[in-house]
């Protein structure tokens, strides 16, 4: 259902491009039929992105992914272009009798948007190369002084897959460590596709260098790749998985709690044993002392907050990636990205480290987060 679904959306942003790109534009029977078998094979070269990619194997679907990927962000900024422009070109329209002045303002305005949204594209792409290193501070009211400074890496979103490779992840890897952090959290959708595939390119992971170690937990990507045998070979590189679970971190005779559970898609996915259980996560805890959840999606932020969590650490956003794609994430979520507040619990919300779908990002840079605590 959901691919019917996503095919006839595609069918008819197509159907859409067409009338404004080539029917507006052109005034000879071959130029149309050219204009609508460019439109066709642009289609095709999305669909084939989105799903050819991932039943080829590595090296084969890279391109296919790329050019799949950047038709996909081009369809979408040419969309929004076309619509930004479609009432000055109905009323423009309507006080021009002549036919061919109508077809020179249709292949203006076609042609001005064509170039905004190659340009706009062009400029995300360059956005997606080096996630920025983004420094953040929270006051916790509960926190002992023995963790005033505590530091933690928030990673989220890397989503390893045909694009984003090992390569990529030794980057990130590498400037954690020398960031010099205490704890490194991974907060979910770290891979689109399964371990037989991705296995090596998440193997920089076990790199990772802080005090406490890194802990992770599943996002919705997850769920479509693979997620019990994921979070079993995450083990094998020195990452433990948080699955409705919590564990101490402890300085001498202080501590503060790190809980992690699994994404809020989790119960639907099929995989057995795996649901959000926040309650479970926060069982018998010490109320005394401050609570750090990690949660792939911010929406648990509300039951977090009922349940006395001090910090939660989320990402899934991804800041909207592409604007004004951010106005719709609010539809879903209660906040896009940073620091926000609901009641007593501190929310973070990462931009994310990768990209899902097209490398492109417009408005919301990629950032490796680096969360300083405060004693208060």
């Amino acid at each position: 259902m959901f691919l019917v679904v996503a095919l006839a959306v595609l069918a008819g942003i197509q159907g859409y491009l067409w009338l404004r790109l080539v029917r507006d534009t052109t005034d000879s029977r071959r130029a149309r039929r050219l204009g609508t078998a460019a439109i066709a094979a642009f289609a095709l070269l999305i669909v084939g992105g989105l799903v050819g990619s991932r039943m080829l194997p590595p090296g084969a679907a890279t391109p296919l992914a790329w050019a799949g990927s950047l038709a996909l962000a081009l369809m979408f900024y040419l969309l929004v272009g076309l619509l930004l422009v479609e009432l000055p070109r109905l009323a423009l329209r309507r006080r021009e009798p002549d036919a061919s002045r109508r077809l020179f303002l249709g292949r203006a305005l076609a042609g001005t948007v064509a170039v905004a949204a190659v340009g706009t594209v062009g400029y995300g792409v360059t956005q997606t190369r080096r996630p920025g290193l983004k420094r953040v501070t929270v006051p916790l009211d509960r926190l002992d002084p023995a963790f005033d400074g505590y530091r933690i890496a928030l990673l989220t979103d890397v989503h390893l897959g045909p694009i984003t490779g090992r390569a990529f992840l030794a980057d990130v890897v590498a400037r954690v460590n020398r960031a010099g952090v205490d704890l490194v959290a991974l907060g979910g959708d770290l891979v689109d596709g399964d371990v037989a595939t991705l296995g090596g390119a998440a193997r920089p992971l076990a790199d990772l260098v802080s005090r406490d170690g890194t802990f992770f937990v599943t996002g919705n990507h997850e769920y479509y790749s693979g997620a019990a045998e994921w979070t079993r070979h995450l083990g094998t590189l020195g990452v433990r998985v948080l699955r409705n679970e919590r564990v101490e971190i402890r300085r001498g005779g202080a501590a503060f709690d790190l809980a992690g559970v699994d994404d809020v898609t989790a119960a639907a996915s099929g995989v057995p044993g795996h649901r959000t259980d926040l309650p479970r996560a926060l069982a018998d805890r010490d109320t005394g002392r401050p609570v750090v959840l990690l949660s792939h999606q911010p929406v648990l932020v509300e039951e977090a907050a009922d349940l006395g969590v001090d910090l939660q650490l989320s990402g899934h956003t991804h800041g909207g990636q592409l604007a004004p794609f951010n106005l719709l994430v609010r539809l879903q979520q209660p906040v896009v990205a940073g620091l926000s507040r609901v009641r007593r619990t501190w929310l973070y919300t990462s931009r994310g480290v990768g990209f899902w779908g097209p490398p492109v990002r417009v408005g919301a840079p990629p950032e490796i987060t680096i969360l300083t605590l405060r004693a208060r």
